[in-house]
């Protein structure tokens, strides 16, 4: 009789193995299936000139990158064209399909059409030669009096870097004219770095000027006084997790190509990180600081101050340095940054985008038709601008924990069934032609498109999220 039982329980045990083995087969065909049809609607309907906008109306007519496009601009800065290239590469790795490496090389031949005489990008690329977007090309397409700007700026040139050097490996190496553009880009970006480590927000055919070496000090001026600098993209700059743009565009061309000067560039960038770090009572990072090392003013809505998000982004760029190199100086600035920012968060848990120097108050701009003017009150602040941050210090506080300990870096994960549910939902939300609809609910959008609330618009950030979800789950079988 317990024989019997044994074989009947070992039996349902194997039916319930292969009922799911099955069930998981069937949802990886329908993942297959639903990125197939997802990336050929983007790649061969959405896509002009090879590259991509932020927002679409669903009958492709309304295009929208920062402001609204034309047909023949496409965008550079995320979640533009880099961006979507960059989930076509995780498509790609995941089936092997060669669809999708086609779908991303026709957006690295865009974005080698935009590539700058100054070596890099500016936020966008206009294909109109008499377009009011024109730059001043590599190829000589641009014109030879539009700008030249190479822009770091809100990752637009190391993420169009990272997807040019991964697709340059995927092609292994043989695309002459892609591989060409990625060392002109890299070659450009570490020229761009300061002698203290520190880079710009961007460059041109001038390029920088060097500078001594100097700590992070609290200016001995008065800074409320002089709220316009001018040529601050020029200074040494953190607005905007640039440093986490340039160590991600950086490590990748470590792993990619294997040069030690580009290890020794973030090499650099963490000692600018170390000496950045304010003094107390404030020990953390600024958003931008001028040669004496001072915070400074940016726009006329940037004062110097204290910055809890490029702060967030400083210390976990040091510990992803100190990860690569193992030597302790990375980790030195974080356990006092930790408590100087649990103790200044705003009662609703978040930061300040800005805390006053020295004392510490939460600090914001309100204006007067034009003019900005210094606030400490929050309850009607300007909309275009965010004045508030969310915060990860937990995160980072167990992340700095975890490498004390163990000497490595946490990857968070979704558990299998966090992930299945998430693909069962993005699965549910693609419709018969393909498309990812989202209705917009009023909240602010990058580039800050004009839509109407309750309007339904196609995004290539979610685009791009979704392929990349379903890739990994693809992956992790």
């Amino acid at each position: 009789m317990r024989k019997k039982l044994f074989l009947s329980c070992l039996l349902m045990l194997v039916t319930l193995s292969g009922l799911r083995s099955a069930a998981a087969e069937s949802l990886a065909d329908e993942v297959e299936a639903a990125m197939k049809k997802a990336a050929t609607f983007y790649y061969e309907q959405v896509a002009n000139h090879g590259g991509y906008v932020y927002h679409y109306s669903p009958d492709l007519k309304i295009r929208w990158g920062e402001g609204p496009a034309t047909i023949d601009q496409i965008w550079v800065q995320p979640p533009g064209t880099p961006r979507v290239g960059l989930a076509y590469l995780r498509a790609w790795e995941a089936t092997g399909d060669e669809y999708y490496l086609n779908a991303a090389t026709s957006a690295a031949k865009a974005l080698l059409h935009g590539q700058l005489q100054s070596g890099a990008w500016t936020n966008a690329i206009d294909f109109n030669p008499r377009g009011d977007k024109l730059a001043r090309y590599q190829n000589g397409k641009g014109g030879g009096k539009n700008r030249n700007f190479s822009s770091l700026d809100d990752g637009i040139s190391q993420t169009a870097l990272r997807f040019l050097m991964q697709t340059d490996r995927a092609l292994q190496f043989n695309h002459a004219a892609i591989h060409e553009a990625v060392q002109i880009g890299l070659d450009a970006l570490l020229a761009a770095q300061f002698s203290n480590g520190a880079f710009p927000q961007g460059w041109d055919e001038e390029g920088i000027t060097p500078h001594p070496r100097k700590k992070a000090n609290f200016p001995d001026y008065d800074w409320r006084s002089e709220n316009r600098i001018k040529n601050y993209w020029d200074l040494y700059t953190l607005n905007d997790d640039l440093a986490g743009y340039v160590f991600e565009t950086l490590n990748d061309a470590w792993e990619i190509y294997r040069h030690p000067k580009y290890r020794q560039a973030i090499v650099r960038l963490g000692d600018f990180l170390i000496d950045a770090q304010l003094p107390n009572p404030q020990p953390a990072w600024a958003q931008q600081y001028n040669y004496d090392m001072q915070p400074s003013w940016a726009r006329a809505f940037e004062p110097p101050g204290v910055s809890g998000r490029e702060s967030e982004t400083a210390m976990e760029v040091l510990m992803k340095i100190y990860n690569l190199t193992g030597d302790d100086r990375y980790l030195d600035p974080i356990p006092k940054a930790i408590t100087y920012l649990k103790r200044s968060r705003l009662p609703d848990g978040r930061y300040a985008r800005y805390y006053e120097l020295e004392t510490n108050r939460p600090l914001y701009m309100n204006r007067q038709g034009k003019r900005y003017f210094l606030t400490y009150d929050d309850s009607d602040l300007p909309s275009h601008y965010g004045w508030k941050t969310e915060s990860h210090i937990e995160e980072l506080e167990a992340q700095y924990r975890e490498l004390v300990r163990n000497g490595t870096f946490l990857t968070p994960k979704l558990t299998r069934e966090e992930l299945e549910t998430q693909v069962q939902t993005v699965l549910r939300s693609l419709d018969d032609s393909g498309r990812w609809i989202l209705r917009y609910d009023g909240r602010r959008l990058i580039g800050q498109a004009k839509f109407r609330e309750g309007d339904p618009y196609i995004s290539s950030e979610v685009f791009s999220e979704n392929l990349e979800l379903l890739a990994q789950y693809l992956m992790a079988r």
